[in-house]
This record gives structure tokens, C-alpha cells and sequence, in this order.
């Protein structure tokens, strides 16, 4: 009986100890998970920032009518394809976030464009609503560029969870996958060129 008694009690503390980690593995997969879910809100967040002040800032530059049209259509298209590209946080794989990103850059893209020619314009550079929109706008930057930077950290703390043996069985039990993160865009390493 005492022989049988020992391997019985083995295989339960086994069962226990593969339980208990189980279950506290599952549960920092989807602390890992919602804090990723948090930050992705975040960026969205100071994306729309953004994308609430360029109408702003297209209507303070409209007020001097002999100033680009086309410039200005472009950044209103621009503005409308950056606003309807949205992602769902369950799955933000590398492809999605990389479409997001492309809607972005076209639209920082028809933003420097904008900024560019403003400088042909001393009375609209001299503009106190434009010199505040563009002060907004510059902050706004500078708090897309922190949210995606903590959005890549929680990702990376998370893709580093989920593939650390012994969690990588049980993520791959649970289904928890590896997440994208924000990469920097194409010709990103080039100094730009600047001309006088």
C-alpha cells in the first residue's frame, strides 16, 4: 500500500505544479495581452489628435486664397484614408500594422508638404492661429512617436512571454501568437537632404 502511495502522491504534486503554471502562464498571456490592447488605444489616441487638428489647420491656411489648392486637397485626402484605417487589437500581426503605418506616413507625408510651402507665405508663417496650430501639431508628433514607442516595448515584453520555454507550450495551448510592432518606414536611415 505504502508503495503505491508514494508514486500516487508524485504524480499529484506533478499535476499541481503543471496546473499551477498553466494557469499563472495563461493569466500573464492576457496581462501581457490587454497591456499591448492599452497601448494600441494609446497610438490610436494621438493618431486621431493628430488627424482632429489638420482640419484646423487646412481652414487657418485656406484663409489666404491664393495659396495651392492641390497641396491642400492632398492633405484632406490624405487626412480621410489615414482616419478610415483602423485595426482591431486581436490582431495586430505585422501586415496590418504596416498598412496602418503606410496610411500614416501619407499623411505626415502631405502634412510636410503642406508645412514646406507654407514657408513661400510670410503672412500665414506670421498667422498667431496657424503658429499655434503647428506648435499642437509638432506636440502631437512628439506623442505619436512615445505611444508607438510603448507600444513596441509592451509587444516585445510580450512576444518575449510567449516564447520562453516552458510558456511557449502553453501559449501555443492557449493560442496566444506573436504580435507586430511599428517599424521604422522605408528610407527611414537616410539623413534628409537639405538644400539652400
Amino acid at each position: 500500500m505504502k508503495k503505491l502511495l508514494i508514486p500516487i502522491l508524485v504524480l499529484g504534486v506533478i499535476g499541481i505544479f503543471i496546473y499551477s503554471k498553466a494557469v499563472g502562464s495563461y493569466n500573464s498571456f492576457v496581462q501581457a495581452e490587454e497591456t499591448i490592447n492599452g497601448q494600441w488605444a494609446e497610438v490610436e489616441t494621438q493618431y486621431q489628435r493628430r488627424a482632429d487638428l489638420i482640419p484646423n489647420l487646412v481652414n487657418t491656411v485656406k484663409g489666404y486664397a491664393d495659396f495651392e489648392q492641390e497641396t491642400l486637397t492632398g492633405v484632406i485626402e490624405a487626412r480621410a484614408k489615414a482616419t478610415s484605417m483602423t485595426i482591431d487589437p486581436t490582431n495586430l500581426n505585422e501586415s496590418n500594422i504596416a498598412q496602418f503605418q503606410q496610411a500614416q506616413d501619407q499623411l505626415s507625408g502631405a502634412l510636410s508638404r503642406l508645412l514646406v510651402t507654407v514657408e513661400r507665405y510670410p503672412d500665414l508663417k506670421a498667422n498667431q492661429n496657424f503658429l499655434e496650430l503647428q506648435a499642437q501639431l509638432e506636440g502631437t508628433e512628439n506623442r505619436i512617436a512615445v505611444a508607438r514607442r510603448n507600444f513596441n516595448e509592451s509587444v516585445v515584453a510580450y512576444n518575449k512571454e510567449i516564447r520562453i520555454f516552458p510558456n511557449n507550450i502553453f501559449a501555443g495551448w492557449y493560442g496566444f501568437e506573436a504580435k507586430g510592432t511599428f517599424k521604422a518606414s522605408e528610407g527611414a536611415e537616410n539623413a534628409p537632404s537639405v538644400q539652400f
